[in-house]
């Protein structure tokens, strides 16, 4: 028969050191989070910007020297009720407001909205699904009132989209 030697199992670093080292590398692990959240922290303070006031399609009223008060102002949209294109039988409410970079006559407004709700009626529903989707729609919406108005439209907000 052979010989066979059996070689010592080889020792691994005692339970000592292994509790040690895991309580090293936590302790590490810790401390780092602690330094990046302050350094984030302490450097991702967005500024605030301040609301635009809003105006419910109001004439403006007269500043002190009589002029228009001028700059940006917020227009609220009649809300567009209507069905999609396709599914026929699923329905859309859509409440906007329109901001102007000055303001515009009422006329314009009413024209935006006729306008968007010609676009509305054409969406389907695969072009709105998930946040790219809304995403589509917002923008389609920011460029129809910008043409439609000559550029004074610098942005449609929409205050809520509801499906049914």
């Amino acid at each position: 028969m052979a010989n066979v030697e059996q070689a010592p199992p080889k020792k691994g670093p005692s339970v000592v050191i292994q509790l040690a080292m895991l309580l090293v590398l936590t302790a590490a692990a810790i401390g780092m989070g602690w330094v990046s959240g302050g350094y984030l922290k302490q450097g991702g303070a967005p500024m605030p910007v301040p609301a635009a006031p809003e105006n419910s399609g109001t004439a403006e009223k007269p500043a002190e020297s009589g002029k228009p008060a001028a700059g940006p102002t917020v227009v609220q949209l009649a809300p567009i009720t209507t069905n999609l294109a396709s599914p026929a039988e699923v329905w859309i409410r859509l409440e906007a407001s329109v901001l102007y970079d000055a303001p515009q006559p009422p006329e314009m407004t009413e024209q935006i909205h006729q306008d968007l709700l010609a676009f509305v009626r054409t969406l389907k529903m695969h072009q709105i699904e998930g946040a790219s989707g809304y995403q589509h729609l917002k923008a389609d919406l920011d460029e129809r009132a910008a043409l439609r108005s000559g550029g004074h439209v610098k942005q449609v907000l929409i205050r809520t989209m509801l499906l049914e």
